[in-house]
């Protein structure tokens, strides 16, 4: 089964509450993993059960980013809030890093959670092989 992460700051929890009740249905195909608040509105708005992580500024971002390092989260949808400063930036930063170090597809906002989730419904990319990356990439980076 696959595996989707869900997080969002303050401002937006509601957007992506909103945006995945009306993709119930897809959703609901998958393993969901959260932050701990977005988590809890997700159970609340949309029924679906969600494992759920520390909430960002406490650890769950760099939870979340252990597992898509581990290999077990296949795509992220991270609606961020642009116009307020998050005291956490660094673990953000390092989560989207992650993602692409690691292929996996991340959404930031409504717009691309969209086209990502159109995507993903003509079929999920194959994470690359353990041996694939990021080892051939720090490789040809030290070249």
């Amino acid at each position: 089964m696959k595996r989707i992460a869900l997080i969002a700051h303050d401002r937006m929890k509601s957007q992506l509450a909103e945006f995945v009740a009306r993709h119930r249905d897809f959703f609901a195909q998958a393993q969901l993993i959260a932050t701990g608040n977005t988590g809890r509105l997700l159970q609340e708005r949309t029924g679906l059960e969600v494992e759920r992580y520390q909430s960002g500024p406490l650890g769950g971002d760099q939870q979340i980013g252990a597992e898509i390092a581990s290999r077990r989260v296949h795509a992220v949808f991270f609606f961020r809030d642009p116009l307020t400063p998050q005291p956490h930036e660094p673990d953000i930063t390092a989560l989207l890093r992650l993602c692409d170090v690691h292929y996996v597809p991340a959404a930031t906002n409504p717009a691309t959670g969209e086209v990502l989730l159109q995507g993903l419904e003509q079929g999920w990319p194959e994470l690359p092989s353990k041996q694939y990356e990021p080892d051939r990439f720090m490789a040809e980076k030290n070249r």
